[in-house]
């Protein structure tokens, strides 16, 4: 069985200001409760399809990392990457953004799908603090999507 949750938000910014930020992984502890930013490595320095990105994740006192490739880069329209953790699955995330009635605006939805197996999902609790990983996540994107609109509306 696959979770999703996704979480949708009009904002107040043309699709490809949105884009460009959702696609800065380096900057996404700046909106992010859960993720703290990260390093584009082997040979990548932007988002790309195909492209590494070692995340950064912080909750309370447990920290970790994590192993991203880009799966998805349609610049102002998509964007989206898989996480692995030691060499595991463990989750999908996309950005899907779409022209609101006017091209100052625009529609965002992120989406989180689970892909953890079962050894994976006992262990994570202990990695990363989180109990509820379904429940924790819509309100992880929640935040996310505030903090993303509340910077790119400034």
């Amino acid at each position: 069985m696959t979770t999703s949750v996704s979480v949708t938000r009009e904002i107040a910014a043309p699709a490809e200001a949105v884009w460009a930020l959702v696609s800065d992984l380096p900057r996404m502890g700046e909106w992010s409760p859960e993720n703290t930013g990260g390093d584009w490595v082997k040979g990548a320095s932007g988002p790309a399809v195909g492209a590494r990105f070692k995340g950064s994740n912080s909750n309370g006192t447990k920290s970790w990392t994590t192993d991203v490739s880009v799966t998805e880069c349609d610049p102002g329209r998509a964007f989206s990457f898989e996480v692995k953790a030691v060499g595991l699955p463990i989750s999908a995330w996309s950005y899907t953004i779409e022209p609101a009635a006017t091209d100052d605006r625009c529609v965002i939805t992120e989406t989180w799908t689970d892909r953890r197996g079962g050894i994976t999902r006992f262990f994570s609790k202990s990695a990363s603090g989180v109990e509820d990983r379904e429940a924790f996540s819509r309100q992880s994107i929640e935040t996310t999507l505030a903090n993303l609109a509340a910077s790119v509306e400034a």
